[in-house]
């Protein structure tokens, strides 16, 4: 026998879904202002010293940058706070955070997290869905949180999966990115989306691995980025942070 469920409370799924959606599609947005396009996260540096000059060199810098460094690091780790947030686990919210500043291996790796995370907590203050604004028992944002710790957060409060979230978060990575290249190399919008087209499984698989990692598997391993990041800090000419 075929069982049926009251149309109201489909609706209300349909709802729930529909506005974490929007709220992740929010978070991921270029338009959100915490400033993340003026960070290259090395890849600035990458196009000075000649490792990346075109499209096929910038869809394997990113597919690179992607395995050893996002699915191994930020990815994995933002699924562990996004459930140490659910269940106000405030002592796992800060190990994972200390966890991530340390794993920042430049100066400048350092300062886009404290301060995308410190831009993001203001952002969310002033729209009062920060964890002071919810139940008491919510654990404390800690302490100069990170943009990964902070992200989380938002996530979870809005009712955004950990999946999901990982995929926003990872999906807006790769757009900052190929933003940077459009203003730093000859690279035409066209061909950002044909990259965006042909990494669209990348982001996929790079979920896939996060979600699959032990704790003592996780770490990034990007030593031409950790390279660049800190020839980037004494770069003569740049358009981005250091």
């Amino acid at each position: 026998m075929a069982i049926t469920m009251p149309i109201e409370a489909v609706q209300g799924m349909a709802q729930g879904d529909d506005l974490a959606l929007l709220g992740l599609l929010q978070l991921v947005s270029p338009a959100l202002p915490i400033g993340a396009f003026a960070f290259s996260q090395g890849l600035e540096s990458a196009f000075e010293l000649g490792w990346v000059d075109d499209e096929v060199s910038l869809g394997e810098w990113l597919a690179g940058v992607l395995d050893d460094g996002l699915a191994r690091c930020e990815l994995p780790v933002l699924m562990r706070l996004h459930r140490a947030w659910a269940v106000g686990d405030g002592t796992a919210v800060a190990q994972w955070d200390r966890w991530l500043a340390a794993n920042r291996e430049t100066a400048e790796l350092a300062a886009e997290d404290s301060r995308l995370g410190a831009s993001l907590a203001r952002l969310l203050g002033s729209l009062e869905l920060l964890p002071s604004d919810f139940a008491t028992e919510a654990p404390a944002l800690p302490e100069g949180a990170g943009y990964v710790t902070v992200f989380a957060w938002a996530a979870q409060v809005r009712g955004v999966a950990p999946r999901q979230a990982m995929l926003g978060f990872a999906w807006a990575w790769l757009e900052n990115q190929l933003a940077v290249a459009c203003k730093a190399l000859p690279l035409g919008h066209t061909a950002a989306q044909r990259l965006i087209e042909r990494l669209r499984p990348a982001l996929v698989a790079a979920a896939d691995k996060a979600c699959a990692l032990e704790d003592d598997e996780l770490g990034p391993a990007l030593p031409g980025l950790a390279l660049a990041s800190a020839l980037h800090e004494t770069q003569y000419s740049r358009l981005f942070r250091s």
